[in-house]
């Protein structure tokens, strides 16, 4: 069964105004709750991650006072990060720069450093999402959905 039909075994969602505060908190929450679901060693990683998705919504994909929404669900097998925003004619595509650009490698680095990425289109906006694999621990990456009951956020 795939594993997003299943219950997480933990889910965050927290709508935040479209403003760069933002995304720190969304960051700083992020590595926080990762780390208190029990995957210290993950934190890191989806920080950059809610950074990069919440600082696109923000330039890309919000409007004024219209909130944008992240979501964290970990489950048997991948952590899932998840920015919704209000804006679905703008779907984020990894661009070329050149070096001496400023701006334009988010979604590079969240190719680089997701399992898989992607964009799903909503009735109104859009969800960018970014998945982790979850280390099982025989160092394998997890490959199947084990039964977990919902425990809710923390």
């Amino acid at each position: 069964m795939d594993e997003r039909k299943q219950a997480p075994a933990y889910e965050d969602c927290l709508d935040y105004t479209p403003t760069a505060l933002s995304v720190s908190l969304a960051r700083r929450r992020a590595a926080k709750l990762v780390a208190a679901w029990g995957h210290p060693e993950l934190a890191g990683d989806a920080a950059l991650l809610v950074s990069e998705l919440a600082t696109n919504a923000l330039l890309h994909g919000c409007l004024r006072d219209r909130l944008f929404r992240v979501r964290i669900t970990l489950g048997a097998a991948a952590l899932r990060i998840e920015v919704t925003d209000p804006r679905g004619e703008t779907v984020p595509w990894p661009r070329t720069v050149t070096p001496d650009e400023q701006f334009g490698r988010g979604l590079l680095l969240v190719a680089a450093l997701a399992d898989s990425w992607g964009t799903e289109l909503r009735t109104v906006g859009k969800t960018v999402y970014a998945e982790l694999a979850i280390e099982v621990a025989s160092g394998r990456k997890a490959s199947g959905v084990v039964g977990i009951s919902h425990l809710g956020a923390t």
